[in-house]
Order: structure tokens, then C-alpha cells, then sequence
């Protein structure tokens, strides 16, 4: 009799305390980045001129309507982090995140137009840079503290996943720009310093607030985007514009194995996908694609087409191009990336999958307009 009363104390202080536990036993991951990331927040920024919030952005992901990402389908982030069985966390700017929601599947602060710098991006007029984003950050942990107690959710934050997705548009949509002081205060190597010792700071705040797993995604080759291309005399890719790239990937690269080895428990990652993106671009055919030097959501000869709107023409097979739009991969390009960088870096699954979010397939156009 006695040990039937302690089995079956020791079987409910157990269902109890997972009860009590609350979510100790999920692991989330926190996403920072720009517009290869962002999966809503600047639908939500009503003065922002860069938002994905009309078609056909979103046709391959769910229903097929606009849902915040700035492209045919899914991220790099979706996709590694369906492949690790992490669930896809909601938009900051979601209004219905709550915080059993972050709990549940954590938050992605990602800002299309976004960078690691705070002047990055300023004629987009709303985005988040990276400090805007750690600071959103620290504002869920003190909802999360207040939630689960302090002991938890300390708990909770370091057993997380993060993501460092940012840098393209400090180039593209800054340095690069003559509109922006800084394309005339630096040159190549002081602005890589200056870019370098921010990310530094960004990366040790997010270490004390309580990031030990985290990958950084490097550059892919940005000088070969259809709106480089573009605005190239001859149409090529702007060979400048892919050595700013990778000297970023070579700095960054350093920058993040000094902190996984400095900083008390840290497992900094490098997510470098360049060399793979540039060889199909360069021989699309041996990948699988057809086209890598031109939008699938276009205005024909019209260009640069800058974003998507209903108005436009698609491709007839959104799965054979490289590109969706001027600036951002396709659903099938991203598959492609996240592939290499979840080999490369050996990742392994985390959760248990059988909930994971489905992958969509690129379908054919709903128009036979295209090219």
C-alpha cells in the first residue's frame, strides 16, 4: 500500500512540475536580420516603404497571400529552422503575439531595409536596425521574466536559438549610396572597421542578455543582384560591390570565432553560403534553374522594378529562377542556401519534427504572361 501511495506521488509531483515548468522543455529561437528574414514586422510599420504586403509576394507560403516575407515562399531562417524541428517564431509586430505565444515559438524582430548600422536604411523611413531590435529583445525577456520568474525564463533564454541575419543593407542601402554620409566619410577598410566593431558590441550584448547558441549568416554575392546588375554599364554583376561582400564574410568570420572562444559558454556559428550561391549563379543550369540574372516578379523590359506588386508579370516557372524580385532569392534559391549552410555547419535536429511547418513547393504562375 505504501509504495502504491508513493508511485503515485512521485507520478503526479512529476505531472505536475512539467505543469508548473511551464515551456522549459521547448526550445525557440530569437531572429534578427533585414528583408531576408523578416516575416511581417513592416507589414505593421504603416510609414515604411519597404513592406511585402501586396502580390505576389507569399504566393508559395500557406494560402498564397502576402504574409510579410519578401519572397515566392519561404526564408533561410523558415527553412534551416524547419530542418532542425524549431518552430517558426512569430513577427514582434504580430499582433497576436502574446507571451505564451514566445514560448511557445519564439519571436523574429526582422526588418526589411534593416542593418547593423542605425543610419543603414533611412529612406526606407520605418525599419529596425539591430540596436532596435536588441532592444525589442529586451523588453520580451522582462515579459517572459514577469511571466515564468526570473529563474525560468534565465533558463529559457539560454537554451534558445539565435539568428544574426544582417549586413547586406549596410552596403547596398548606405556605404554604397552617395544620398548617405557615410559613402563619403569612409573609405573601403575604415568602414569595414567601423561596421566590424558595431557588430562586435551587438553580438557581446546579445551574449549578456543571455545568447550562447548563435549563427551569424555572412554576405552572398550582392554585386550579382538583379538591381546591381541593372544599374551595371554592361549588365554583369558589380565586381566591387562582391569584394565589399567578401571581406564582410572574412571579417565576420574572425570576428565570430574570437567570441565563441572569449565569451563564458558561447557557441558562435558562421553561416556562409557565398561560394555556392556564385557558382549558380554563374552555371544556373547545373542547379536546376534557368535564369539567375533576372527577376520572376517583373515589369518585363521595364527596369529596375524595385518591389512586387499585382501589377506585374511572372515568370511562368517560379522554380527555375534564382531570383523573385530585384533585390531578394526565391523560395527554391533559399533551399538551395539553407542546404549549404545546415551541411556545413552540421546542425542536427532539436525538437522533435513531427510538427514541423510544412516546406511549399513553387507552383507554376497563376498567369501565362510571363517569360
Amino acid at each position: 500500500m505504501k509504495l502504491t501511495v508513493l508511485l503515485s506521488l512521485v507520478i503526479y509531483t512529476t505531472i505536475f512540475g512539467v505543469l508548473i515548468d511551464g515551456y522549459n522543455c521547448k526550445i525557440v529561437q530569437f531572429i534578427f536580420g533585414d528583408s531576408l528574414s523578416d516575416v511581417g514586422n513592416n507589414n505593421h510599420l504603416s510609414k515604411s516603404l519597404a513592406r511585402a504586403s501586396l502580390p505576389w509576394y507569399g504566393i508559395d507560403f500557406g494560402s498564397g497571400m502576402p504574409n510579410g516575407r519578401f519572397s515566392n515562399g519561404r526564408t533561410v531562417a523558415d527553412i534551416i529552422g524547419d530542418k532542425m524541428g524549431l518552430p517558426r517564431p512569430s513577427a514582434f509586430l504580430d499582433p497576436s503575439l502574446t507571451e505564451d505565444v514566445i514560448l511557445e515559438n519564439g519571436v523574429n524582430y526582422a526588418s526589411g531595409g534593416g542593418g547593423i548600422l542605425n543610419e543603414t536604411g533611412s529612406y526606407f523611413v520605418q525599419r529596425f536596425c539591430l540596436y532596435k531590435q536588441i532592444e525589442l529583445f529586451q523588453g520580451t525577456q522582462d515579459l517572459i521574466r514577469a511571466k515564468i520568474g526570473n529563474t525560468k525564463a534565465h533558463k529559457f533564454f539560454q537554451e534558445a536559438r539565435y539568428v544574426v541575419a544582417l549586413g547586406s543593407n549596410d552596403f547596398i542601402n548606405n556605404y554604397l549610396m552617395p544620398v548617405y554620409s557615410d559613402s563619403w566619410i569612409y573609405s573601403d577598410d575604415s568602414f569595414m572597421k567601423y561596421l566590424m566593431q558595431t557588430l562586435r558590441e551587438q553580438l557581446t550584448l546579445l551574449h549578456s542578455l543571455g545568447a550562447r547558441e548563435l549563427m551569424v549568416f555572412g554576405l552572398g554575392p550582392m554585386g550579382c543582384i538583379p538591381l546591381q546588375r541593372v544599374l551595371s554599364s554592361s549588365g554583369g554583376c558589380q565586381e566591387k560591390t562582391n569584394k565589399l561582400a567578401q571581406t564582410f564574410n572574412t571579417e565576420t568570420i574572425k570576428l565570430v570565432s574570437e567570441l565563441s572562444s572569449t565569451l563564458p559558454n558561447a557557441t558562435f556559428k558562421f553561416g556562409d553560403a557565398y561560394d555556392v550561391v556564385n557558382d549558380v549563379i554563374a552555371n544556373p543550369n547545373n542547379y536546376g534553374f534557368s535564369n539567375s540574372d533576372s527577376p520572376c516578379c517583373s515589369f518585363g523590359k521595364i527596369r529596375p522594378a524595385l518591389t512586387c506588386i499585382p501589377a506585374s508579370t511572372l515568370c511562368k516557372d517560379r522554380s527555375k529562377y534564382v531570383f523573385w524580385d530585384e533585390y531578394h532569392p526565391s523560395d527554391s534559391a533559399n533551399q538551395l542556401i539553407a542546404d549549404e549552410m545546415y551541411k556545413k555547419l552540421g546542425f542536427k535536429p532539436i525538437n522533435q519534427t513531427d510538427n514541423a511547418a510544412p516546406s511549399p513547393v513553387p507552383a507554376v504562375a497563376p498567369s501565362s504572361d510571363g517569360n
